[in-house]
């Protein structure tokens, strides 16, 4: 099966880490989960000193899926209107992976 990772990388202050996961669940991960042909996301946290690093990884089983949910300009980073409430930086662009390997219940 084809299979597409599109991965997406936020910074928030470590005070508010907990509450923007939260916010993560409840926006972009439900938004994720909802749209046809997303196969799963993954969200990895990192807190280190001050500063919580979140990387969402999402797989899709196409381009035509990921368009489904980011639009037509798929390299371009979604946000969600409270992002700015937590995010310290907004990165405008996501990447996009072929997934070549997987765990075998994926």
């Amino acid at each position: 099966m084809d299979m597409i990772a599109r991965t997406w990388h936020g910074v928030t202050p470590a005070s508010k880490a907990d509450a923007y996961y939260d916010y993560l669940e409840e926006s972009g991960v439900k938004k994720y989960r909802r749209t046809k042909g997303n196969l799963g996301v993954f969200v990895l946290r990192r807190v280190t000193g001050d500063r919580a690093d979140f990387l969402l990884i999402s797989l899709w089983d196409s381009y035509d899926s990921i368009r489904a949910f980011a639009g037509s300009e798929i390299e371009q980073a979604r946000y969600f209107p409270k992002d700015r409430d937590f995010l310290l930086e907004f990165e405008p662009r996501v990447t996009h992976y072929d997934v070549l390997a997987a765990p075998e219940s994926m």
